[in-house]
């Protein structure tokens, strides 16, 4: 846009814009699940953080933004801290969705203690974001609530706010499934867990945080780094055993220390004897539980409608809720996650032994053809199946089932593969199983986990970098 006078341009501004319709539904089931022009999409996104002190770089900014596109994630989640206009028009240009909104824990939700003044400033707070946020076609979703919906008076006040604003896109009141007084349901659930789940987790819940509706944040708890990190991480007297200056870059309340991973990592890789072999089995177990969490979502859809992994990354060095390490170095749960979410992929179910391609794109795939083989640990083939299938567009497809194989190693292995019509490898998954079952104990679920009752063992086994 310029401004003329008199042949010269004495001013000119220029803005960049996208053109899309989304829209949001609850169905049946009570599940929100989100469309973009007229599509579904299962949102599989995770929870972003700025750098400490609220530190903005550009130069962080898109590196980890090529990271979420390179895991093959399309969303990221806002909470309270609402990064910059760069931040944005790079999430427009790379094609990554924005679920934005106030944050929990602080004065945002503590309503019984504002004033008159404090609504003010929530009021026009919220107008001046929906305003700079509407013209972002990466912003897909506004929660004006975070861990609670807010009382009706302030509920009211923000409804206003969003019709004033012509808001164009959906919002709802919290992050959670509590009904608000004036919008009703939001279809969204915010159940966890939090920790160190087991893989089949994800497939066997069905009341809490497993792969259905849309979990807004969870995660399979902590991920220590590679070794590398925690060198610089840690001084060389605090590098082990795992102590208190392990802790401190653990979490609050519930998350002080990561005893719940580490007593699972013992019972089902072997108790580790140094940093390096507990840092090399913990990326194990955070590919092993990433991996398990988005494809479990990937499986059930649109029985499951989202996924927001809590988080994508953390403000300091940590050891906990993260894709990659503050120092920018992806682990095992880095990997895992970008297997799990590829955009046609083949993979493993826990819960029933089925092989099953998800197909992420709006695009049909003829005469594919899914490969499965078992093998003991000394790699001995102890079962084989192929099997055509045709894959239609925005799916998950069961091709078929392993069945109960006997004669196996303690540790065993599933390798998958799915070729396309000439014969070209477009997916590859490989697993690792335990013949000793590995159970939950469901009766002692809180709202951060649910223990396991009994391990897998693969302690006969030795780790390696199947992310890789």
């Amino acid at each position: 846009m310029q401004f003329e006078a008199n042949g010269r341009v004495s001013d000119s501004s220029h803005i960049d814009f996208g053109i899309r319709e989304v829209t949001s539904e609850i169905d049946e089931k009570g599940h929100r699940l989100f469309h973009i022009n007229g599509k579904n999409i299962l949102i599989r996104g995770a929870g972003y953080t700025f750098d400490m002190l609220l530190r903005a770089s550009p130069e962080r900014q898109e590196a980890e933004l090529k990271y979420v596109r390179d895991m093959h994630l399309n969303a990221v989640r806002f909470e309270g801290k609402l990064e910059d206009d760069h931040f944005l028009e790079l999430c427009d240009r790379y094609g990554i969705l924005i679920m934005a909104g106030w944050c929990c824990c602080d004065h945002w939700e503590q309503w019984q203690q504002w004033d008159q003044e404090d609504e003010s400033i929530a009021a026009e707070s919220l107008r001046d974001q929906l305003r700079r946020l509407a013209r972002h076609p990466s912003v897909f979703d506004w929660l004006y609530g975070s861990d609670n919906p807010p009382p009706p008076n302030i509920e009211k006040l923000y409804l206003g706010i969003i019709k004033e604003t012509e808001w164009p896109n959906p919002y709802q009141s919290s992050a959670t499934g509590k009904p608000a007084a004036v919008a009703g349901p939001t279809g969204v659930k915010m159940t966890g867990p939090y920790e160190y789940v087991a893989p089949s987790y994800w497939l066997l819940d069905l009341t809490r945080g497993g792969a259905h509706g849309f979990n807004t944040e969870t995660s399979p708890g902590p991920a220590p780094p590679p070794i590398e990190s925690l060198r610089r991480m840690l001084p060389e007297d605090h590098l082990w055993p795992i102590d208190s200056w392990w802790n401190y870059h653990a979490g609050g309340g519930a998350f002080q220390d990561i005893h719940v991973f580490t007593e699972a990592l013992n019972a089902r890789y072997g108790a580790a004897s140094t940093p390096e072999e507990y840092a090399r089995k913990a990326q194990m177990m955070a590919y092993e539980g990433e991996r398990a969490m988005f494809e479990a979502f990937g499986r059930n859809k649109y029985t499951s409608t989202g996924v927001i992994q809590w988080m994508l990354n953390n403000a300091w060095p940590g050891l906990i809720w993260h894709l990659y390490d503050w120092y920018l170095r992806p682990g095992g749960s880095y990997f895992g996650a970008k297997k799990a979410c590829e955009p046609l992929h083949v993979e493993y179910s826990y819960d029933d032994r089925s092989v099953v391609v998800v197909n992420s794109h709006y695009q049909a795939f003829a005469g594919m053809k899914v490969a499965a083989r078992v093998y003991n640990l000394d790699m001995a083939e102890k079962f084989s199946r192929e099997a055509k299938a045709d894959v239609a567009e925005d799916s998950s497809t069961r091709v078929f089932t392993l069945p109960e194989i006997g004669g196996l190693s303690s540790t065993y292995f599933v390798s998958l593969a799915l070729e396309d019509g000439s014969g070209h490898r477009v997916s590859g998954n490989f697993y690792w199983l335990s013949t000793k079952p590995e159970t939950l104990d469901w009766d002692k679920s809180n709202w951060y986990r649910t223990p396991t009752k009994t391990y897998a063992d693969y302690t006969a086994s030795t780790p390696c970098r199947a992310w890789n």
